[in-house]
């Protein structure tokens, strides 16, 4: 079976799920002639494609494992994430942090973490409140995200919220009606949950969607042991 019969074969599993899921974007990046991730960050680093360049403090391209086997997608970086050019180390950061270490049992160090778009996304462009990115927003970066995917070649993908998930799936639904499944994105297996700020706003460290959210990293967890990937405990080296 070659791969476009594969991936057509897992897409018709995502239809029998929710028929409301479209063919997902199997385009390539427009960074095709950039070959590892480092060159690709400097060309992001000096992007002014829309808008969020305006405001911005820093690019934050992503970081972790170049080869990772497990990769987190994100929206896009907040406040912290601005100030430091680093992805997810805000209190949603340290959240998901425990979530790969204490859950997945892989070090932070080991899968790579990155977001739709790199650049900071406020209300009104005045560098105060979060908010998701807009359509223009996400089709101006996503080539990044594309080539990011295509150099990393991830076995499963973690989409953090709405944005991450839509734009890989390809669909209009919601992260409530689409966790708890496995999707795919050519040929890797895609594991929708929520976004670790939505989970600190709806009741902090005390929130009930931990619950969802632990059910969505055993589904994760049953991957990896599919795929053969390993989990190791943090300390082994």
């Amino acid at each position: 079976m070659d791969l476009f019969e594969y991936a057509y074969k897992n897409q018709k599993k995502e239809e029998s799920i929710n028929p409301n899921i479209e063919k997902p974007l199997w385009k390539n990046s427009q960074y095709d002639f950039v070959s590892t991730l480092e060159e690709l960050k400097q060309i992001a680093l000096e992007c002014r494609k829309c808008k969020l360049c305006l405001t911005r403090k820093n690019v934050v391209f992503g970081e972790g494992n170049p080869n990772a086997d497990l990769m987190f997608i994100g929206e896009g970086p907040g406040k912290t994430e601005d100030e430091t050019g680093r992805p997810f180390v805000g209190l949603a950061g340290q959240l998901l942090t425990r979530i790969i270490e204490n859950g997945l049992k892989i070090s932070r160090e080991n899968v790579y973490i990155a977001n739709v778009v790199k650049c900071r996304p406020t209300v009104e462009m005045k560098g105060e409140k979060d908010r998701p990115p807009d359509e223009e927003e996400v089709n101006a970066c996503s080539p990044y995200l594309i080539r990011q995917i295509e150099l990393i070649k991830p076995k499963i993908i973690i989409t953090l919220g709405n944005p991450s998930t839509r734009f890989l799936l390809n669909t209009k639904l919601g992260i409530t009606k689409l966790r708890g499944n496995v999707y795919y994105y050519k040929d890797i297996a895609v594991v929708p949950t929520y976004h670790p700020s939505f989970v600190l706003r709806n009741g902090g460290e005390n929130s009930l969607l931990k619950k969802d959210v632990w059910e969505d990293m055993k589904i994760v967890l049953k991957l990896m042991q599919d795929l053969r990937i390993k989990s190791y405990k943090i300390n082994d080296k």
